[in-house]
């Protein structure tokens, strides 16, 4: 089982504390998104999950800790954009968080941390020439620490359109995209970066820019020294190349306060909902209640067991 820390909130930065706690009990609760009583009991045996994958804006609180899963194996999907705190509200300073991003690759290495400029959006302050920019100055910044950017361009989800109103974004063509991808194609070959996009249509391979899949079996694969038995995952959108994972995080929770944010579009249910969380529950946020039915999510390992990539 391949375990996402988490699409749906900054666990990293937030709820660390909760995380290893969770490590330590060697379970974790996870209410159903779609109906709040039902509960899955998810294993966090190192027998069961192949690989963590963690999603985070600033995983600073981790890396101090990272000893604490030497039984697992586990990579970093690592946001870091150039926008600044009237888009990104919660997020420290860059240069904070590139500090912390070079912190985190020398101690797992630039291979299990992949950077994502995502998603581009255009207004009157952040312009094509904006992000070509300031893409190239990070790039040069992250040179030799990591292998590999993904990038994505705004989705206008109905959840976020009063989020995002205030900026005044502009609808991007498709030959405004190229524009953007070519711009990041070149540069990314200047500093040794391969590029992709994440769930995007567009074809931009004659860029060089490949179909991302965040959820990685190839890197997965390459990290634990086994092929994976594991399929598509058909609870995201056909254009998402990732593979079947457990999400064990929880929508409308994350303190980052990102205005493009597709998990979070109530910044009153977000405080509501992170003055609840108790860092020794079993469940992210809140408590256990008596209308709530748990049932064991069966999990097991997708490795293939005879057909190790070092035999």
């Amino acid at each position: 089982m391949i375990l996402s820390v988490s699409r749906r909130t900054d666990i990293p930065s937030y709820y660390s504390e909760w995380f290893f706690n969770r490590i330590k009990e060697g379970f974790v609760l996870v209410r159903n998104p779609m109906n709040h009583n039902q509960i899955s009991r998810v294993s966090l045996s190192p027998d069961v999950i192949d690989c963590i994958v963690f999603w985070s804006k600033n995983p600073k609180p981790m890396i101090e800790r990272l000893d604490e899963l030497k039984d697992y194996h586990y990579y970093f999907q690592f946001t870091l954009n150039s926008y600044a705190q009237d888009i990104e509200a919660g997020l420290p300073q860059k240069a904070e968080i590139i500090d912390t991003f070079k912190r985190l690759c020398d101690v797992i290495g630039p291979e299990r941390i992949i950077w994502r400029y995502d998603p581009i959006l255009l207004n009157l302050k952040y312009t094509k020439n904006y992000h070509e920019e300031n893409f190239e100055k990070i790039a040069q910044r992250l040179r030799g620490y990591t292998k590999k950017v993904t990038i994505s361009f705004i989705d206008f989800y109905s959840k976020i359109a009063n989020n995002v109103a205030v900026l005044e974004i502009k609808e991007m063509d498709t030959k405004e995209k190229l524009h953007i991808a070519e711009r990041f194609s070149i540069i990314a070959k200047r500093y040794n970066l391969s590029i992709d996009t994440c769930a995007e249509d567009i074809d931009l391979s004659k860029f060089e820019i490949e179909h991302a899949c965040c959820i990685d079996n190839r890197l997965i694969e390459k990290i634990i020294g086994y092929r994976l038995d594991v399929e598509k995952d058909k609870n995201q959108r056909s254009e998402c190349g990732c593979v079947a994972s457990v999400d064990i995080g929880v929508y409308n929770s994350c303190l980052n306060e990102c205005l493009y944010c597709y998990a979070n579009y109530s910044k009153a249910t977000v405080l509501a909902n992170s003055n609840k969380h108790n860092p020794n529950s079993p469940l992210l946020i809140g408590e256990l209640n008596a209308e709530d039915k748990i049932n064991d999510r069966i999990g097991k390992s997708n490795k293939i067991i005879q057909q190790s990539l070092f035999d």
